[in-house]
């Protein structure tokens, strides 16, 4: 199954039919008055049989290596875009975290972040920290190379750097972050918008929608939502 993602597809599909959520109602109402003789020839014209579960199980692995593959394709996918002509990149982190490295690109002319996220609309706090963090240490590095945020769409994020959430709460990890910027700036700056005001000249933030038309149409599309936690595209 692990060679045939594919095939594990097929499984899935024939399993869900054209809507799981009413296929496993179906199988709720029909399992009632199920007898141990019952079970096996019932599962196999559900079918729920172990070929499915090996399916189920190897696209949860593969969905696993989904965000860090898009990060990876977005940034490279960007760089015929970014790079001016001359310019030449010193290193880029492709992989979960920086791996190492401070940011996702350096050049001998910037600094960049990138951040591909699916924006929902609603409560959006574990990003809002993610995109803090990324203009945070853009902003804070002692680097004199140009500093730019490169995100998926601009307005949620610009919104929220205007906004009024607390410091404290988007910093609330305990992490180096947090204890970095309360080494700067102590109590100075309680919301966000405070500390983006008089800092929103230090990093520019730039779309790259135009550039990855594909992935801002399917990270729109709701079939493909994910949990909260997993999404930190």
């Amino acid at each position: 199954m692990k060679e045939d993602p594919a095939g594990a597809i097929r499984l899935l599909s024939k399993f869900a039919g054209e809507n799981l959520t009413r296929t496993l109602s179906r199988i709720e109402t029909d399992v009632r008055g199920l007898t141990a003789d019952q079970a096996l020839g019932f599962l196999k014209a559900a079918g729920a049989e172990r070929d499915v579960l090996a399916a189920a199980g190897e696209m949860k692995r593969l969905a696993c290596q989904i965000d860090v593959t898009i990060h990876a394709l977005g940034i490279l996918l960007c760089l015929p875009h970014v790079l001016e002509p001359g310019e030449r990149v010193e290193y880029v982190s492709l992989g979960a975290g920086n791996t190492g490295r401070q940011f996702d690109l350096e050049t001998d002319r910037r600094i960049a972040e990138f951040k591909f996220i699916n924006w929902r609309g609603g409560s959006e706090s574990i990003r809002q920290n993610s995109i803090f963090k990324d203009f945070f240490m853009l902003a804070d590095s002692n680097s004199t190379k140009r500093k730019i945020l490169y995100l998926l769409g601009t307005a949620h994020a610009l919104k929220f750097l205007h906004g009024g959430r607390s410091i404290k709460s988007v910093l609330s990890r305990g992490d180096k972050v947090q204890v970095l910027f309360f080494e700067r700036f102590g109590d100075r700056y309680r919301k966000v918008k405070g500390y983006f005001h008089d800092h929103h000249h230090a990093v520019s933030i730039v779309d790259v929608t135009p550039w990855l038309g594909e992935l801002a149409v399917a990270v729109r599309s709701p079939a493909l939502m994910v949990a909260p936690e997993a999404d930190q595209l």
